[in-house]
Formats: C-alpha cells, sequence, structure tokens
C-alpha cells in the first residue's frame, strides 16, 4: 500500500486500530478519524509512519465534506475507505425510542452511505489514474446482518442494510474502478469484555470451532486482503470473519 491513502472511520479504538495498524505496517498514508475521541485518534496516527487524525461527525453531509476535505489537505489523493464507524447499544424493541432507533441507523449507515458517496465522487474526480490503480471501498458489517441478536434490532437492522447497500454500490461504482466489499465480524475480544460478559464469552467459545474471540487484527488482515491487488477480481462479496460460529446447523 506504498504511495495508497487509506481513510480509516471510527478509528480511535478496538477494530478501527487494529486496521490503521496493519494498513500502517503495508506502507499506507492513514487518515484516522474520530468522532468523539479526537486525543485517541491523534495518538494512534502519532504511532503510524505516516498518518494523520481528524474529527468529523459523519452522520451529517457536512462533516463528510470535512473528512474528504481533510484527507485531500493532508495526503492530495483517496484511495481506500474503510466504513468502520459504528455504535452498538442495547434495547429492547418494545422498549425502543425513536431517538434510539435514529441514533443507531444513523451512525451505522447513514454515516457509510454519505461516505461512500463522497470518497465514489473524489475518486471519479482523479480520474483514470485511480481505476488504473484500483480504488476500494471496504465495509465493516456483522454477522448479526444475518442472524439476529437480542436487544440489538435497530443494530441487527444498520448492519443488514450495509450488507446491501455494499452490493449495490459495487454494482454502480465498478464503472469507476470502485471495488466494493464487506467484511462480517463475529464476537471481538476487548479489555474487560471477559469480566463483564463471562457467560456469553464462555458460550460463544463453545459455539466458535475455533475456540476463541475475534482480535481487531483478525479484522484488519480481512480489511487488508480485500482492500489490496489479490482481491483484484472481487467486489460485492462478504467475508465472514466469526472462527466458524455461522457454520452451525440451525434447526
Amino acid at each position: 500500500f506504498t504511495n495508497k491513502v487509506v481513510i480509516v472511520t471510527g478509528a480511535s479504538s478496538g477494530i478501527g486500530v487494529g486496521i490503521v495498524r496493519r494498513f500502517d505496517e503495508a506502507g499506507a498514508s492513514i487518515i484516522v478519524h474520530a468522532n468523539s475521541n479526537l486525543d485517541k485518534a491523534a495518538t494512534v496516527a502519532a504511532q503510524c509512519t505516516r498518518a494523520c487524525a481528524v474529527q468529523a461527525d459523519l452522520t451529517t453531509e457536512a462533516g463528510v465534506v470535512k473528512l474528504m476535505t481533510e484527507t485531500i489537505r493532508a495526503f492530495g489523493r483517496a484511495d481506500v475507505l474503510i466504513n468502520n464507524a459504528g455504535i452498538y447499544p442495547l434495547h429492547t424493541l418494545m422498549d425502543m425510542s425513536m431517538a434510539e432507533w435514529d441514533s443507531v441507523i444513523n451512525a451505522n449507515l447513514r454515516s457509510a452511505f454519505l461516505c461512500t458517496q463522497a470518497f465514489a465522487k473524489r475518486i471519479a474526480q482523479q480520474g483514470n489514474a485511480a481505476a488504473v490503480i484500483g480504488a476500494a471501498i471496504v465495509n465493516i458489517t456483522s454477522i448479526e446482518a444475518e442472524n439476529p441478536a437480542p436487544m440489538h434490532s435497530h443494530y441487527n437492522a444498520s448492519k443488514a442494510g450495509l450488507l446491501m447497500l455494499t452490493k449495490a454500490a459495487a454494482n454502480e461504482l465498478a464503472v469507476h474502478g470502485i471495488r466494493v466489499n464487506a467484511v462480517a465480524p463475529g464476537l471481538i475480544g476487548r479489555e474487560g469484555i471477559e469480566q463483564a460478559w463471562p457467560d456469553g464469552v464462555q458460550r460463544w467459545k463453545s459455539a466458535a470451532p475455533l475456540g476463541r474471540l475475534g482480535t481487531p487484527e483478525d479484522v484488519a488482515d480481512a480489511c487488508l486482503f480485500l482492500a489490496s491487488p489479490a482481491a483484484r477480481w472481487i467486489t460485492g462479496a462478504s467475508l465472514t470473519v466469526d472462527g466458524g460460529v455461522m457454520t452451525h446447523q440451525i434447526f
């Protein structure tokens, strides 16, 4: 990824940090995006060879314009977009307010639409050089796009929508030399999860044929592959990264 510019949204913690570090190791210049944790994003960027932290609210058109403007100001171009930004609160369907529904749909799906649209327009402006080099979008969905979880109807719906947006965008944007794919993670480990949710972690490990939680690096490696020339004839696909959990018979 030398001489490539990669935008990673929601990159101040968790999976986003893992993705940034993998692309840094691969030689990319990176935009480390955050919404509310700019200081953390700046710390992540400082640990990279060539990176810049940008704060923007990606649920708004103005925020996405800011992200793309800062990208071009910092590095002059854009080549890869990783739509990772999102939230995952818990609410029962019966008790969920409209505001709670909207906040998840906006953070997880509207932001990806707006970033995809702005990125595609930028690639079209860059012209033939971008098409020859190859541009890529990778959307971070979830196994919950296809397998619902309790108290997550808003999250399930947002990720299912993002999966279909991936396919629709792949169909429309190929003419501009843009491939669009998704990575669908299972349960990813984070600090304190085993203490906060011991029964859930144990159930996951028992259900996963590979017997462990995922790591941010597991997701990052999938992103690296789908954004790379090794995936040059892959678009509109979803790569499940879940240790095999979704292989279980459901009846």
